[in-house]
């Protein structure tokens, strides 16, 4: 495999095309807005600088990684030639099944196609394609770069052929790949987000305020950082995504959403990505927020 194509120019995305780029593959990184390209590609040249001035790849490694790379705003166009397509767009059920429904008919039938999906059904994705047995989950963790895990996630067809070269390919790019099945949250998000909206309720509750949960997780419980900081770096209305996703695919109550995440959504408090969440981000650097709103 020498060709991928990426979907999605957004934090995952330019992660991942970085990773592949840099590991030698051509990557054809799509996505509909000029504008966002432009930003992944200053996004990546960042990271890679940020490397080079740790001596941890030269100069000619950056410039060799950022040849690698291709923009598209167009699938079929981006598309053509690869072996294997990653989807990285928004966190969203219908997005995904279109966009899939157009890889399906935009690359031909021996194209494996993954998603960097945190929480949504391998095997509901494939149900849309002509290939259900090449449809596979490559969910890869923030910062792409730098964190080793993969979760490879076999939908109910994918196959042990897809399922190997995954898992291969993924340790080609120098990271950890873990086989897991298809059920809701798989393995990360269903134990991570179930804790992060427990902390969202006991600060709903006014058990404690936002920096000393995260304080009692981080010294506590060695975390590095705390479950609320950590929910405004994933961003606020991808965790109440991701729970509704647990809460439909299980029925259970358990998984409810905390209506404090609920109304911090649409208010359109959303972490890092909007400015303020948990915590204020507006000058770059974090601020504790003590608002009222927290609490019920």
């Amino acid at each position: 495999m020498k060709k991928v194509a990426v979907i999605g120019a957004g934090t995952m995305g330019n992660g991942i095309a970085h990773v592949f780029a840099q590991t030698g593959y051509e990557v054809s990184l799509i996505d509909i807005a000029q504008t966002s390209l432009d930003k992944g590609i200053a996004t990546i040249t960042k990271n890679l600088d940020r490397q080079l001035k740790k001596e941890k790849i030269t100069e000619e490694d950056k410039t060799k990684t950022l040849a690698n790379i291709t923009t598209y705003t167009q699938i079929v166009e981006g598309v053509k030639g690869v072996e294997l397509v990653v989807e990285a767009a928004t966190e969203n059920v219908d997005l995904k099944l279109k966009i899939f429904k157009d890889l399906s008919e935009a690359t031909p039938e021996n194209v494996i196609l993954a998603s960097n999906t945190s929480s949504i059904s391998i095997t509901k994705i494939a149900a849309v394609t002509n290939r259900p047995d090449k449809v596979i989950g490559m969910h890869f963790m923030n910062p792409v770069p730098v964190m080793k895990l993969v979760e490879v996630i076999r939908g109910y067809a994918t196959s042990d052929e897809v399922t190997t070269l995954i898992m291969d390919l993924s340790k080609n790019l120098g990271k950890v790949p873990v086989e897991v099945n298809d059920y809701p949250g798989f393995v990360a998000n269903r134990i991570l987000m179930p804790m992060i909206n427990e902390a969202i309720i006991t600060l709903f509750e006014g058990v404690a305020g936002v920096e000393e949960i995260d304080t009692v997780m981080k010294l506590g419980m060695a975390h590095p950082m705390g479950p609320l900081q950590l929910a405004d770096f994933i961003g606020l209305d991808v965790c109440l995504s991701i729970m509704n996703v647990l809460y439909e695919g299980f029925g259970n109550p358990k998984y409810a959403p905390c209506p404090l995440l609920v109304n911090m959504v649409t208010a359109g408090k959303l972490g890092v990505k909007s400015g303020e969440g948990f915590y204020s981000w507006t000058h770059g650097t974090k601020e504790l927020i003590v608002a009222d709103s927290f609490k019920k």
